[in-house]
C-alpha cells in the first residue's frame, strides 16, 4: 500500500520535550522523594500527542488526502511493536516469578494492555484492598489507553466536522471545557476516576489540537523574538517548578494540571526558534532520548516493579539507577532493531496486519492467565490461601442482618442460621477479616450477626458530625441502631482499622498516629456508639487492631521456577517483616489510650480484646506474620483466615465468660 498522506514538518524541540516528559516521569517513578511531582509529565505527553495527532489529520483533511485506513495502519505501526515486546516480556517473567493471584492479574494487565483500555481495568480495581501501584508491572499502561482511545475517536470526529463545514475550534473549546470542568469537579468527588477517566483527561489532548490549529498564526510577528524566547524560559520554568511542587497529595489532575498543561502548549505554539526550544530542547541528547521516549516509557515501569516485587522490599536508591540505565539501553535496542525497521517497511498493510494478529495473540495469553487463575501448575511457591485460609466461616450463613432488603444490600451483612444468636460484630475490614474465623470458632450457645463495609456504607463505628468522618455516618448510624434494636444480641463486638479511627491516609501512616489531631473527635464519636449500645443494655468489647507488618507476598522466601533467578533471590524472611513488640506498643500508644479511655469510662460495659497474645509472641518481643508455618496476615495489613480462626476461638471464650 502506497502512502499518500502528507506529513508535517520535522520538529526537532518536540521530540525534544518528548525526551524532558519521560525523564521526568521515569525519575518520579525511581526517585519519587526527589521529583515530587514528576508525574506531570504524562500531561506533557497528552498535549504533544493531541497536538502531533491534530496536526496530521487537518493537514490532510485540508488537501483531501486523509485516509483513515492509512492513519490507523501508520498508529499501530509506531505503536504495536514496542508493546508487544514488553507485553511478552512481562508475561514470561511473571510465568518463572509471581505467585498465582499475582500472575492472575497481571494476565488481566496484559490482556486490558493489548486492547488500550488499561485505564478502564485499573479505575475498577482502585479500592481498599487494591494492591500496591508498584506490584503491578502495566500500571503505566493507563496513559496508553487513554490516547488510544482518543487516536479511535478523534479522527472520525474531526473528519465529520470538516465535512459538515463546521468551526473545529469552536468543537475544540467546548468539549476542552466541558472535560476540564468535570475533571475539576470529580478530582473532589471521586479522584480515581479523575485521574483514570478519558473524559477528564481529553482537554489536556485537546489543548494540544486546539494549538495544531493555530499552528501557522505566525506568533513572532506580533510578540516579536524578545517576547516570545521569555515565554518559552518561563513555560519550561513553570514545568519545572510544577515537577517539584505538585505531588501525589495534590488534588490531581484538577486544577494543578492546568500548569504542565498550558506550558507545554505554549512551547509548542512557539516554534522551534524560540530560545528554550532552540538551545535545551534541540540538544542532541534531549532530541535523542525522545526518539526512544516511547519504549523507554513503556520497559522502566516494569523492571522497577518486578525488582521490587521478587526484592520484597523497597529497592535501594542504587539498584533502581541501575535498573533505569538498563531501561535506557532497553529502549534503545527496542527503537534500533524492533521500532524502526517495522516502521520504514514498505509493506504497510501486510506489517499491520501481522501486528494485529500477534497483539490479539498476546492478548488472549492475558486472558487466559486470568480466567485460569493464574495458572497454579507453573511451580511458583504459593504463599496465599493454601496457608493462611481454613475454610471461612462456613456454610451456616444468610444474608440477614435484621436490616430491610432494601438497607442490608448497602452492607456485607451476614447471620449464622443455628442457634442460639448472642453476639455481633460490626465494622470496616478489619471485622470483615476477622468475621469467618469467630463464626467458625463458635459453638451453640453464642452464635453470631455480622454487619461490615459494603458497596453503598462502611460502618466505621464512630457517630459524629464532624465532615472529617461524613463518609462513615450512614452505615455507622444505620447498623449500630439496628443492633441495639435486635433482642436477641447481648455483646457488640467492634473491629476497625487504627488508620480509620485517626483519619490516617493509610496503613503504611501508622507513625503518624501520635501527631494525629483527631484524638478527641474519634473519642467522642466511640463514646456515641457506646451510648446508643449502653441504652439497649447491650455489653461492647472493643477488639484491639492488629499490628502493621508488610504485605504477606514481600515476607516469605519466593521460590520461582528458575534456578537462576533463585540464586540471585533472597530465600530467607525478611527482617522487615518482623516487628519488635516494644516498637508496636510504641506507635499504637494514642490508639491504646484511646481505647483504654473508653473501658475506664465505661466501666461494666465496654471491655477490650487484645490480640497481641495471638500475634506475636512475647516471650521473644517480637510480632511476625507468620505462627507454626502459617500465614497470620492475607490482605495488606489484615489477618488471614487462619489467624482469624486463632483469635475467634479465644475470643468466643472470652465473651461467654463476660455474661457469666
Amino acid at each position: 500500500m502506497a502512502n499518500t498522506q502528507q506529513h508535517i514538518k520535522y520538529r526537532k524541540d518536540i521530540d525534544g520535550l518528548r525526551g524532558l516528559a519521560v525523564l521526568l516521569v521515569i525519575v518520579f517513578h525511581a526517585f519519587p522523594e526527589a521529583l515530587p511531582g514528576g508525574f506531570i509529565g504524562v500531561d506533557i505527553f497528552f498535549v504533544i500527542s493531541g497536538y502531533l495527532i491534530t496536526s496530521i489529520i487537518s493537514e490532510n483533511l485540508k488537501h483531501n488526502k486523509f485516509s483513515f485506513l492509512e492513519f490507523y495502519i501508520r498508529r499501530i505501526k509506531r505503536i504495536f511493536p514496542a508493546l508487544l515486546l514488553v507485553l511478552v516480556a512481562c508475561y514470561a517473567m511473571g510465568w518463572f516469578t509471581l505467585l498465582p493471584h499475582e500472575y492472575q492479574q497481571l494476565g488481566k494487565h496484559i490482556a486490558a494492555g493489548a486492547v488500550f483500555i488499561s485505564n478502564f481495568i485499573l479505575w475498577n480495581e482502585a479500592g481498599y484492598f487494591d494492591n500496591a501501584a508498584i506490584s503491578k508491572p502495566l500500571l503505566h499502561l493507563w496513559s496508553l489507553g487513554i490516547e488510544e482511545q482518543f487516536y479511535i475517536f478523534w479522527p472520525i470526529i474531526l473528519w465529520v466536522i470538516f465535512k459538515c463545514r463546521l468551526s473545529v475550534l469552536a468543537l475544540i473549546a467546548t468539549i476542552a471545557t466541558i472535560s476540564f470542568a468535570m475533571n475539576c469537579w470529580l478530582v473532589y468527588q471521586d479522584a480515581t476516576a479523575a485521574f483514570y477517566s478519558p473524559l477528564t483527561r481529553i482537554w489536556e489532548l485537546l489543548v494540544g489540537a486546539f494549538i495544531a490549529q493555530k499552528r501557522n498564526t505566525g506568533y513572532s510577528q506580533f510578540l516579536g523574538m524578545r517576547m516570545i524566547s521569555a515565554l518559552s524560559i518561563l513555560s519550561g520554568g513553570v514545568i519545572v517548578v510544577s515537577a517539584f511542587v505538585i505531588s501525589k497529595n495534590s488534588y490531581f489532575p484538577g486544577v494543578w494540571a492546568l500548569l504542565p498543561t498550558v506550558a507545554t502548549a505554549i512551547l509548542i505554539a512557539l516554534g522551534s526558534s524560540s530560545q528554550l526550544n532552540r538551545s535545551f530542547l534541540s540538544s542532541p541528547l534531549l532530541v535523542w532520548v525522545g526518539l526512544i521516549s516511547f519504549p523507554l516509557y513503556l520497559w522502566h515501569w516494569p523492571l522497577l516493579s518486578f525488582g521490587r516485587i521478587l526484592e520484597g522490599e523497597p529497592l535501594g536508591a542504587f539498584a533502581r539507577a541501575i535498573i533505569l540505565l538498563i531501561s535506557v539501553a532497553l529502549a534503545w535496542a527496542t527503537y534500533q532493531w524492533v521500532e524502526r525497521p517495522i516502521r520504514s517497511d514498505a509493506r504497510c498493510g501486510t506489517k499491520a496486519l501481522c501486528l494485529i494478529v500477534l497483539m490479539a495473540l498476546v492478548g488472549y495469553c492475558g486472558l487466559n492467565v486470568y480466567l485460569r487463575d493464574g495458572l497454579g501448575f507453573r511451580g511458583p511457591q504459593i504463599i496465599g490461601k493454601d496457608k493462611g485460609y481454613d475454610g471461612g466461616p462456613g456454610g451456616t450463613m444468610v444474608w440477614a442482618c435484621g436490616l430491610p432488603p432494601e438497607i442490608s444490600s448497602s452492607f456485607t451483612c451476614w447471620q449464622d442460621t443455628r442457634p442460639q444468636l448472642k453476639f455481633a460484630l460490626v465494622g470496616d475490614s478489619k471485622a470483615s477479616a476477622l468475621h469467618g474465623g469467630v463464626v467458625r470458632t463458635s459453638s451453640a450457645d453464642g452464635r453470631w450477626l455480622f454487619i461490615g463495609m459494603g458497596s453503598k456504607a462502611s460502618p466505621l463505628p464512630i457517630i459524629t458530625s464532624d465532615a472529617l468522618y461524613a463518609q462513615y455516618q450512614y452505615g455507622s448510624t444505620t447498623a449500630i441502631r439496628s443492633i441495639a434494636d435486635n433482642k436477641q444480641i447481648e455483646v457488640v463486638v467492634i473491629a476497625a482499622a487504627t488508620r480509620a479511627l485517626f483519619r490516617l491516609k493509610n496503613h503504611t501512616d501508622i507513625e503518624d498516629l501520635e501527631a494525629s489531631p483527631n484524638y478527641q473527635v474519634a473519642l467522642d464519636g466511640l463514646q456515641r456508639v457506646v451510648d446508643v449500645l449502653k441504652a439497649s443494655k447491650k455489653k461492647v468489647v472493643f477488639l484491639i487492631d492488629n499490628p502493621t507488618l508488610p504485605h504477606p507476598e514481600d515476607c516469605l522466601p519466593r521460590i520461582t521456577t528458575s534456578e537462576v533467578l533463585n540464586r540471585l533471590l533472597r530465600q530467607t524472611m525478611n527482617q522487615r517483616c518482623r516487628l519488635p513488640l516494644d516498637r508496636h506498643l510504641e506507635l499504637s500508644r494514642k490508639y491504646r489510650v484511646l481505647l483504654n479511655t473508653l473501658e475506664e469510662n465505661n466501666k461494666g460495659v465496654v471491655s477490650l480484646f487484645d490480640t497481641i497474645p495471638i500475634l506475636c509472641s512475647t516471650s521473644e518481643n517480637s510480632c511476625s506474620t507468620i505462627k507454626n508455618g502459617r500465614l497470620l496476615y492475607g490482605e495488606t495489613d489484615h489477618i488471614s483466615d487462619h489467624a482469624a480462626g486463632l483469635i475467634g476461638k479465644d475470643l468466643n471464650a472470652y465473651l461467654h465468660s463476660l455474661l457469666r
